[in-house]
C-alpha cells in the first residue's frame, strides 16, 4: 500500500466495469482489466504489491458491522494515554456524486497522527502498540474496520511533536481504486506545517506530486476544494483525529445496513432489528428486549458493556448523547468471586483470574453466560457453557478479564488454544458448583433433592400423604418448580418438577401467582433447612446426655465399690 506518488490518475472506467451490488458481501466481486502501469525501467527494483481485492477481503474478517465499530474506538481508548477524553461517533450527511448520502464520523482529543504515523496508519499490517494495556495490537484494524463500514474513508489528524504542529489528509478509496483500475492500493496524502500563522503545504518531491494528491483527493471525497477540506480540523482541536467513512454499505434488501432514523439516539443494526418484530410470543420479546440480546443490533447496548473497567476521565459520546457504562457484575444477586489460576506456559508469568458469578437480576431467566473481557475490552459476550435443553444454569451470568488468551483477528472470540479449552471447561465447573449450592435461592430444586426426600420420606414412620404443608411431618417438603417465563405450567425441560397435590392442588394453581410460589418455595426450603439444623442440635443433645449418663453410671460404680469397701472394713 502506497501513498500516492502524484503521477497523472487514470480516467475512471466505464460504467459497465464499476461495481453494481454497493453490498459488502459482494463488494469483490467486480472484474479486474489489465494494468495500467507502465514497465519497470531496466535495474529498477518492484515493489510488493496489494491488489485493490485484498481491501475488501481483509475486511471480511468483521462479520458482524459492530465489531468494526469498536475496533475504532479502540484506537481512540488507547489515546487515553496521551491525553483523550472523549470520543465522538455519530451519523452525519455528505454530498457526493450530487446527491446527499449518510456517513460515519468518528471524532476523538488523543494525541492525533504526525505525517509519518498516519502513513503507518493507513498502511498494512504495522502497529506501535506493544503495550501490555492497549487493545490494538495487529496493526490491521483500522483498514479492515473502515472498509467494513463503508467503501471509502478520509482521515484528518492533527498532532503536535517534536515542538512541531502538523495536520494531514489521508483517503483510503475502494471507490477510486476499482473506477480507475488500480491493481496496487494507492492512498493520496497531503501534509500541513501549522507552526505559523497559517497551514503551509510539505513538499517531499515535488509541488506537483503535493497538488495531484490534493486533486485526487477532492475528486474522490465528499469535500470540493480545498478550503472546505481545511474547515473539517475546524472541531479537532489543537490535537486529534477525525474518521469520516462514506458511500456506506447496503443489505441485501438494498438499504443501508446501519439504521439511523429508528432512534435519535443511537445507531442500529438494520437486519437484526427487525428480528423483534411483531407477531413473537412474550417470552421473546423479554428476551430481545434484555441487554443481552439489544447488545446484538444497538449500538449504544453494546457501547456501554464494551469495556470492564469505568472510565475516570473518558466519554463515548453517541448521537450527541453519552453512553453510559454498565458493569453487569453490578447486577448480580448472591455473587461469590472465584479464583481460577490458569497453567500458563513454561517461563511465563503466574497469573490468577477472579470471576464473579451470580444469578442476574430481574432477567428473563434464559439469559446465561459469561462475560469474558480482554484488556479490559469485551469479547465474548454471554458465552453460555453450559449444553441447551436443561434449566442448569439458567440465570446464571458470570465476568472475568482472561488476559492469557489471545483474542482472534476481529476481537469477537478467542484463539482456540489448549489454554481456552482448559479455560472453559474451568467455566463450566464454575457453573455447575454455583448451581448446586444457590439455586434453590431462586426457585430452583438443587440436585438430588427428591432422592434425598424419598429417602427421609421412607425412613420415617409418621410420614402421611394427608398432611397440609404447614404440618407435615416431613423436614423438608417437596420445592414447588417456578416456571421461566412468568407462565405456570410452560416449563418441560424439567424431569422430576411435578407438584405434589399435598403441596399445591391443582384447582389451586391458577389463583396463585409465580411470585407467591417462589416466596413458598423458599420458605419450604429455609424450613428445610431450619429441620435439619435442629435434628444436628438434638443429635447434639443426645451425645452429650448419654456421655453425661455414662459418666454418672461411672461415678455410681465407684461409690457402690466405695461402699462395699468400707462395709467389708466393718464386718471385719
Amino acid at each position: 500500500m502506497l501513498p500516492s506518488s502524484g503521477t497523472t490518475t487514470p480516467s475512471a472506467l466505464p460504467s459497465s466495469k464499476t461495481l453494481e451490488s454497493r453490498s459488502f458481501w459482494k463488494a469483490g466481486n467486480y472484474a479486474v482489466g489489465p494494468s495500467s502501469k507502465p514497465a519497470l525501467l531496466q535495474g529498477s527494483l518492484e515493489h510488493a504489491r496489494v491488489h485493490p481485492k485484498f481491501l475488501h477481503s481483509n475486511a471480511t474478517s468483521h462479520k458482524w458491522a459492530f465489531g468494526a465499530i469498536a475496533e475504532i474506538m479502540d484506537n481512540a481508548v488507547d489515546e487515553i494515554q496521551h491525553g483523550a477524553t472523549f470520543i465522538k461517533v455519530d451519523k452525519i450527511d455528505v454530498m457526493k456524486d450530487n446527491s446527499p448520502g449518510p456517513a460515519l464520523l468518528f471524532l476523538d482529543d488523543g494525541g492525533g497522527m504526525d505525517p509519518a504515523l498516519i502513513r503507518k496508519c493507513m498502511s498494512l499490517g504495522y502497529s506501535s502498540k506493544k503495550s501490555n494495556t492497549t487493545i490494538g495490537q495487529y496493526g490491521n484494524g483500522f483498514k479492515t474496520s473502515t472498509m467494513r463500514l463503508g467503501a471509502d474513508v478520509i482521515v484528518f489528524s492533527r498532532s503536535n511533536r517534536a515542538s512541531k504542529e502538523t495536520q494531514s489528509v489521508g483517503l483510503l478509496s475502494y471507490t477510486f481504486l476499482r473506477r480507475t483500475g488500480q491493481d496496487d492500493v494507492i492512498v493520496p496524502m497531503i501534509d500541513f506545517d501549522i507552526s505559523g500563522h497559517w497551514a503551509e503545504p510539505i513538499i517531499y518531491s515535488s509541488h506537483d506530486d503535493w497538488s495531484s494528491n490534493l486533486k485526487t483527493i477532492l475528486e474522490w471525497s465528499p469535500f470540493s476544494s480545498k478550503e472546505e477540506l481545511l474547515l473539517q480540523f475546524d472541531d479537532i482541536g489543537p490535537h486529534g483525529t477525525k474518521i469520516i467513512i462514506y458511500n456506506l454499505w447496503l443489505n441485501d434488501e438494498g438499504i443501508y445496513e446501519l439504521a439511523f432514523d429508528d432512534d435519535d439516539e443511537d445507531i442500529r443494526l438494520r437486519d437484526e432489528a427487525l428480528l423483534g418484530a411483531t407477531g413473537v410470543p412474550r417470552k421473546t420479546i423479554e428476551l430481545q428486549s434484555h441487554i443481552s440480546y439489544r447488545i446484538r443490533y444497538s449500538l449504544r447496548a453494546y457501547a456501554s458493556m464494551l469495556y470492564l473497567r469505568k472510565f475516570n476521565n473518558f466519554q463515548i459520546i453517541l448521537r450527541g448523547k453519552p453512553v453510559q457504562q454498565y458493569n453487569i457484575a453490578d447486577e448480580l444477586q448472591y455473587p461469590n468471586v472465584v479464583t481460577y489460576k490458569p497453567q500458563v506456559a513454561t517461563g511465563s508469568k503466574e497469573c490468577s483470574v477472579e470471576t464473579t458469578i451470580g444469578f442476574l437480576k430481574e432477567a428473563p431467566t434464559r439469559v446465561a453466560g459469561f462475560n469474558v473481557y480482554h484488556k479490559n475490552r469485551l469479547i465474548r459476550p454471554f458465552w453460555k457453557v453450559t449444553s441447551d435443553g436443561t434449566a442448569k444454569g439458567n440465570g446464571v451470568v458470570g465476568v472475568l478479564e482472561a488476559d492469557f488468551i489471545e483474542p482472534a483477528h476481529d476481537k469477537q472470540d478467542f484463539e482456540r488454544s489448549s489454554m481456552f479449552v482448559r479455560l472453559e471447561n474451568r467455566l463450566k465447573q464454575m457453573v455447575n458448583d454455583y448451581w448446586r449450592t444457590h439455586c434453590h435461592l431462586v426457585g430452583y430444586q438443587p440436585p438430588g433433592f427428591n432422592a434425598k426426600m424419598k429417602r427421609q420420606s421412607s425412613a420415617s414412620p409418621h410420614n402421611s400423604s394427608s398432611n397440609l404443608p404447614g404440618e407435615s411431618d416431613d423436614p423438608c417438603p417437596s420445592i414447588v418448580q417456578i416456571p421461566d417465563d412468568g407462565e405456570l405450567g410452560l416449563r418441560d425441560e424439567q424431569p422430576g418438577a411435578d407438584v405434589p397435590n399435598d403441596v399445591m392442588p391443582e384447582d389451586g394453581l391458577a389463583s396463585i401467582s409465580v411470585d407467591q410460589l417462589c416466596e413458598e418455595n423458599i420458605q419450604l426450603f429455609m424450613r428445610c433447612e431450619e429441620k435439619a439444623r435442629k435434628e444436628v442440635e438434638l443429635k447434639q443433645t443426645i451425645e452429650e446426655l448419654e456421655k453425661g449418663l455414662e459418666d454418672m453410671r461411672n461415678k455410681c460404680a465407684q461409690l457402690s465399690s466405695l461402699l462395699e469397701a468400707k462395709r467389708k472394713l466393718k464386718v471385719t
